[in-house]
């Protein structure tokens, strides 16, 4: 019990040290038909460190939640480029 509770002192303050997740907006383009979204949401899903991916196929953008200690803008932006539907971090 005891090396449990040291073990529970030594990570939680490591846990108040990681960042919180952050969400942001991308305009996706090129999204023209139903199964353009899937394509986009799986090739955000595989970035490291998101979380959740919301698609709008009517608004054309993407909402991305993600750890930023472990990705940013750039990757996903990269990861939609890649898959075929280039995408902007919306403003």
């Amino acid at each position: 019990m005891r090396k449990l509770l040291l073990a529970v002192l030594v990570v939680l303050p490591l846990m108040t040290l990681a960042a919180s997740p952050e969400t942001i907006t991308l305009d996706v383009r090129k999204m023209t038909c139903a199964v353009c979204p899937i394509t986009v949401k799986k090739s955000l899903e595989k970035v490291p460190g998101v979380s959740d991916v919301k698609v709008d196929f009517v608004e054309k953008t993407a909402t991305v939640t993600f750890d930023p200690d472990k990705t940013n803008s750039e990757a996903m932006t990269t990861a939609t480029t890649n898959a075929g539907y280039p995408s902007t971090v919306h403003k």
